[in-house]
């Protein structure tokens, strides 16, 4: 397994719209769609994952654009 399949959190890249989103994976299950980095939080709480760090690569990988990133 590579460490990127250990990764708990992944957010995919942005996905263009009215309201430009990023799918949010958690531990291989897409569980909503983030418009902000507050919204990654809240849905990694509600699954259970506390006192993550945004900026730690063992906890999430930020594919197509890093944490600031919310505009195509």
């Amino acid at each position: 397994m590579t460490d990127a399949a250990r990764t708990p959190i992944v957010v995919l890249g942005v996905t263009p719209g009215d309201r430009p989103f990023r799918l949010v994976q958690i531990n291989g299950i897409t569980v909503g769609a983030a418009h902000d980095l507050l919204d990654v939080i809240k849905m990694a709480h509600r699954e259970g994952l506390q006192n993550i760090d945004l900026d730690d690569p063992a906890w999430v990988r930020w594919v197509g654009g890093g944490k600031y990133k919310w505009n195509p």
